[in-house]
């Protein structure tokens, strides 16, 4: 499918004849099979750029939109939402986190926000087992062996690790995210505590064990695994005090937003051994990470692919088409956050 660059405004003719009230500009860059959904059912327009548009550039390309499709790079704060063309109905963002979108702002000018609930649980919770394999199995020091050549031979005592089998696993945040990590820690035998605001209903929580306070279940974390949205609330959360109740060796993993973790914290305790290894797939500050995560042996990272399969990207495109639809057609749309 091609794209179109800024410069070139004119919409694909699809035939619908609802189309001209229903232009759709998708600014962030998309895979061609996770155009199609919004090719398909608008008036379509895309960012041929190859890159995230700066806040001009969105706001000039979205001309008389309808409905905008953006993704967690591009930020929506309050005077952008402003300047948006009056003709914008619906915002819908190609994520699960909207902490870049400001809600307050889209429902002051009446424009609703959809998002990617359920659809990308399934592959952050594949991710999030990667993760605690290859931090705790120090994958990424034995590809450095093996690629640069330095592998003399097996020895009993070469790059020991930490068993997932077996383990206790502490998820912090048991949203879908963290529910679908608890159902596959269950296939490794792995004890499940979390802590969430509040307790699960009995259905959904399974035989994972509920903590009131993070400082309550921090003690039984063999592996940590962060799953909870950014807030104001956790922004940090993971730092200095709270790494200090975990027992000695334990492995840290976040598949969720890099600043819920104080970076200076961590990194302090991967120096010292107390935390034995650490698995990210998101950064503080992403793409600028703090170096020490390039250097460090016992860092396993990943550039935030926790949700990078197609069949999810495409599921994600279809199910905010099928808000956008919804939204158009004065329905409720089951993924609208405002």
């Amino acid at each position: 499918m091609n794209t179109i660059a800024l410069d070139e405004v004119s919409s694909h003719d699809h035939r619908w004849a609802e189309a001209v009230s229903r232009d759709v500009f998708v600014a962030c860059v998309l895979p061609n099979l996770a155009q199609e959904p919004f090719a398909r059912r608008f008036a379509s327009r895309f960012n041929g750029l190859g890159r995230t548009l700066t806040e001009p550039e969105l706001l000039a390309a979205s001309g008389s939109a309808a409905g905008l499709v953006v993704t967690a790079t591009d930020p929506l704060r309050a005077p952008t939402i402003a300047a948006l063309p009056s003709s914008v109905r619906v915002i819908s963002t190609y994520s699960v986190g909207h902490d870049h979108i400001d809600l307050q702002a889209a429902r002051a000018r009446g424009i609703a926000v959809l998002s990617t609930p359920d659809v990308l649980s399934d592959s952050c919770a594949d991710a999030a087992i990667l993760l605690m394999l290859g931090a705790g199995r120090r994958v990424g020091e034995g590809l450095d062996l093996v690629r640069g050549g330095g592998w003399t031979g097996w020895t009993p005592c070469q790059l020991l690790g930490t068993d997932l089998y077996g383990s206790r696993l502490g998820i912090v945040g048991m949203g879908r995210i963290g529910r679908a990590v608890a159902q596959r820690a269950r296939g490794f035998d792995m004890a499940v505590h979390y802590h969430n605001r509040t307790a699960l209903p009995d259905g959904q929580a399974g035989d994972a064990r509920f903590h009131a306070t993070l400082a309550g279940m921090l003690p039984h974390c063999d592996f940590l695994c962060v799953a909870c949205p950014s807030s104001p609330e956790t922004r940090g959360m993971i730092g200095a005090e709270a790494i200090g109740l975990l027992p000695d060796g334990a492995i840290v993993t976040n598949i969720s937003r890099g600043d819920v973790i104080d970076d200076r914290a961590l990194v302090a305790a991967l120096r010292s051994g107390k935390v034995a290894a650490a698995g990210l797939d998101v950064f503080a500050n992403e793409p600028d990470i703090d170096p020490a995560y390039r250097t460090l042996p016992n860092v396993f990272a990943l550039p935030h692919t926790g949700s990078a399969t197609m069949r999810t990207r495409v599921a994600m495109a279809r199910l905010l088409a099928d808000g956008m639809e919804a939204v158009f057609d004065g329905r409720q749309a089951a993924n609208r956050l405002v």
